[in-house]
């Protein structure tokens, strides 16, 4: 099974930390982000990894290296300016064979997503890409108000609306990477409706347990906080 994690970001909400070090890189407790990432892929059979660097693509490099370290093979795969989310899938398409599934995913998250039962969900609704989702609940600061006309009919006082959001790891086939344009900023929401006007069914699988999106310095100091109680559940063994 091949993993595919996109390292090229700037990180630029987590400036100025990502002046010198790519968001990847920052640690999580002892160890960096990348290589929790790396090693909890590996615990679920991944031994093909493909880094898609970009900024500070250097730094990435010396310290993955080959792979080797972490019980994995990696490779890269380097955009010479941002592609997007989809747009380095470009760059790989030759080295998927046919009929193969892949995972794609961002490499600033955290999650106890179980990705072999992922993979085996996509496989099984034969589905050309998949997208991981979870929940996300807004909780409005003020008061809502129903107005008809002149007249208030209602207030909702501080109301929450749940949304289906994308957990940036996805489950993809070589032919959805058949859609990806050639050196062409493109995203995965792109693909996505790519897939959907093709036709095609775009599957959603659902992460009920533990996920965080790595954007910003608050989420990276509540990632700390956790770690401690889910790392022995995220697919690798700390050592």
């Amino acid at each position: 099974m091949k993993a595919v994690i996109l390292v090229g970001g700037l990180g630029r909400r987590l400036r100025p930390l990502t002046f010198s070090i790519p968001k990847p890189l920052l640690p999580i407790g002892e160890r960096p982000l990348l290589q929790i990432v790396i090693e909890q892929l590996r615990g679920f059979g991944v031994r093909e990894i493909i880094l898609a660097t970009g900024y500070h693509a250097e730094l990435i490099h010396a310290f993955c290296e080959d792979g080797r370290k972490f019980g994995v093979e990696i490779s890269y795969v380097h955009e010479p300016e941002p592609l997007g989310t989809a747009g380095p899938l470009s760059l790989i398409r030759d080295l998927l064979p046919d009929g193969e599934h892949f995972i794609l995913m961002n490499g600033d998250v955290l999650t106890q997503l179980d990705f072999g039962e992922m993979v085996a969900f996509s496989r099984d609704g034969d589905f050309d890409l998949t997208t991981a989702y979870t929940i996300y609940r807004y909780e409005s600061p003020f008061g809502v108000l129903s107005i008809d006309g002149d007249r208030v009919r209602g207030i909702v006082e501080k109301p929450t609306t749940e949304y289906f959001i994308s957990a940036g790891i996805y489950v993809l086939s070589r032919h959805a990477v058949d859609l990806v344009p050639d050196g062409t900023f493109f995203t995965m929401p792109d693909l996505m409706s790519a897939l959907l006007a093709d036709g095609r069914e775009v599957g959603a699988f659902r992460i009920d347990d533990f996920w965080i999106g790595l954007e910003t310095i608050a989420r990276f100091d509540e990632a700390m906080q956790v770690l401690g109680s889910v790392s022995g559940e995220l697919g690798y063994t700390p050592g």
